[in-house]
């Protein structure tokens, strides 16, 4: 997961017992489509645009930490967002998550 420091906003976005393990939250931040995952305890945040075409990634399966694109099957690590099949050759962007109040709040770097 990327570490913006202080050029780091973060945004609530949901409450943090909303997702139980395995179950995804896809959100809208600044025109920044995301997809928020809760897998074996830990919350991950990645784009939800496939860097092979554009489509979302959000209603993918999950296979362990990879993102299974619907459309052409590249899949991606939900953690990192690093591109991990072919025919996406492009990592995408991951964002940090941490939950405050119980609300979690994923950060994107300042424009």
């Amino acid at each position: 997961m990327k570490k913006f420091s202080e050029t780091t906003v973060y945004y609530t976005v949901g409450k943090a017992d909303q997702l139980s393990d395995g179950e995804r939250l896809l959100i809208d931040v600044d025109d920044n489509p995301i997809v928020i995952f809760f897998n074996n305890g830990e919350y991950f945040a990645i784009a939800d645009m496939c860097s092979h075409d554009n489509g979302t990634l959000g209603e993918g399966d999950l296979d362990k930490n990879e993102i299974i694109c619907p459309r052409h099957g590249a899949r991606f690590d939900i953690r990192t967002g690093k591109v991990l099949s072919l025919p996406a050759i492009v990592d995408i962007p991951s964002y940090p998550v941490r939950i405050i109040d119980g609300q979690i709040q994923v950060g994107l770097p300042k424009e």
